[in-house]
């Protein structure tokens, strides 16, 4: 079945715009009620949590009301990080999980993802099922069986003390003093006290979210002012979440931002050498740099590739028994501890790695040598797809040549945004250059020729 709302992390798109209209929320709203209610009977409930974004008032009252209109009983987080709503859904027994949120994305998008009742996101069977319903008619409850809807007043709490738990038995943050870069987002809160609650010294930045100001130069997508913020505060650690705190970057003493391929290589080397790794095997996607994989190899570690998306990455994980995963963009999926990717879980395991190893930020945050990597966007309208255009055809295969024993090429869609990504990695960072500029330019070109055309 080809899908047309559900990408490769819910449905996502900028706010009043379909597919992200009240309307269409309240259809997937009432078509996952209606797949989750499959028995009839009224036991049945769905946790939605949010980041802090203005549209979230609009589609997390219109998802209640397509979820109650088919049945099934709400229960209102409000703004809680993407983590909490995997964990909340399970240890309340919901049949299903939604946060609202476009994840790092400006402000003007929004987004809604879905987590089954073990806290896991959905399959893609069943975001299809869910996307087939939400395009035919929809049966409501019976009068009498429409859902009831309630505010949890305590999730945040809850997720907090869950959080702590994964932080190493008797040990505590005394003495190190941390930046902490909320995004304006979903963590604005729960982050900085769970920090302070085990001990750190606390320097908040991106916790005044006024609606518009998530992820506005501030977060894992601009780690620029937090990184300032260390240097000129003195702090042992930085630490940057995105808007709804499921992906990490960490910014070391001196500054320096290391990605998630830097903190999945020193979590896979510490879990190893603690007898913790499962299957010897850290997961990543094909974006993860080759030096990450060159370094677990000498390790005797080895690396599971899965396709772009942190679902994926989970999928294999849980398909395979594996327990540590991530993106090199910042996501870090331990499922020893949590269902999905966690960025302030991540951010204690490694505060635990310099409190235990008594090694600054600097020293941990460097475990290998990066293969030089240029990744570029190329925007695209809607309705194009410009990777079936002769032209950037002839140029993927004429670049895929010349870095034939050299590196390698990775050309892809963006599963959340109108972007083709164009990345290589060579050694040679000239001819690296040349061939990103030459694809990345032949994209370009294609696109305005079709907007022209059009």
């Amino acid at each position: 079945m080809t899908r047309k709302l559900f990408g490769t992390d819910g449905v996502r798109g900028r706010a009043n715009v379909h597919p992200m209209t009240a309307e269409m929320a309240l259809r997937i709203g009432a078509a996952a009620g209606r797949y989750f209610r499959r028995d009839g009977s009224a036991a049945h409930r769905v946790v939605i949590g949010k980041d802090t974004r203005l549209s979230g008032y609009m589609f997390e009252s219109a998802l209640t009301a397509g979820f109650t209109s088919t049945g099934l009983n709400v229960l209102l987080l409000g703004p809680v990080p993407t983590p909490a709503v995997g964990l909340l859904t399970h240890s309340m027994r919901a049949d299903v999980g939604v946060m609202i949120s476009a994840s790092h994305n400006p402000a003007h998008d929004n987004g809604i993802k879905f987590f089954g009742p073990d806290g896991f996101k959905l399959s893609d069977d069943d975001e299809a099922e869910i996307e087939a319903l939400a395009a035919n008619e929809i049966r409501p409850a019976e009068a009498g069986n429409i859902g009831r809807a309630k505010r949890i007043d305590d999730g945040r709490f809850r997720y907090v003390e869950r959080v702590k738990s994964s932080f190493p038995a008797k040990r505590r943050l005394d003495g190190l003093k941390v930046v902490v870069d909320c995004a304006n987002g979903a963590a604005y809160r729960a982050a900085p006290e769970v920090l302070w609650e085990l001990g750190a010294e606390v320097v908040p930045l991106g916790v005044s979210p006024n609606g518009f100001n998530i992820n506005d130069g501030c977060g894992s997508t601009a780690p620029e002012a937090a990184a300032r913020l260390v240097r000129e505060s003195g702090a042992d650690l930085g630490i940057c979440l995105d808007g709804d705190a499921d992906r990490l970057i960490i910014i070391d003493e001196t500054g320096a931002v290391a990605d998630g391929d830097q903190i999945m290589g020193l979590f896979a080397r510490r879990f190893a050498a603690e007898g913790r790794l499962a299957g010897n095997t850290l997961v990543a996607t094909v974006m993860s740099n080759l030096g990450l994989e060159r370094m677990l190899a000498e390790e005797g570690i080895a690396l599971h590739r899965t396709p772009v998306g942190d679902r994926y990455v989970v999928e294999a994980m849980r398909e395979k028994g594996f327990n540590l995963g991530g993106e090199q963009s910042g996501h870090i999926v331990m499922t020893d501890h949590a269902t999905t990717g966690d960025g302030l879980m991540a951010a204690l395991q490694f505060l635990a790695a310099m409190v235990e190893t008594g090694q600054p930020a600097s020293a941990l945050a460097r475990q290998f040598e990066r293969c030089p990597q240029i990744l570029e966007n190329v925007r695209y309208a809607a309705g194009q797809d410009p990777l079936s255009d002769p032209s950037v055809v002839r140029a993927i295969a004429d670049a895929e040549a010349r870095l034939e024993g050299r590196g390698r090429l990775l050309i892809r869609k963006s599963g959340t945004e109108p972007l083709i990504r164009v990345m290589a990695e060579c050694e040679d960072q000239q001819i690296l250059r040349e061939v990103v500029d030459s694809v990345a330019g032949t994209v370009t070109e294609a696109t305005t020729a079709a907007t022209a055309a059009g």
